[in-house]
């Protein structure tokens, strides 16, 4: 699941962490989608199986950045 959904002034982007998944590769992986592509985190379930189920949120950009030309 790595759809990415828009509402209003935010984009979320679920994730599906499978229960082999130790805490801290979760916290690795996650700290690389916040440092690189601005993802913050929203929301985490645990389930009884071990797997996670995560929700990312950043947002939305708008336009160019300021500075840059194409």
């Amino acid at each position: 699941m790595s759809s990415e959904v828009v509402d209003g002034d935010w984009e979320y982007r679920p994730l599906r962490l499978p229960p082999g998944i130790s805490r801290r590769s979760a916290a690795t992986q996650l700290s690389i989608h916040a440092e690189f592509a601005g993802w913050e985190l929203s929301n985490v379930r645990l389930y009884s199986d071990g797997s996670r189920r995560v929700l990312l949120k950043r947002r939305r950009a708008r336009g160019l950045l300021p500075g840059l030309s194409t």
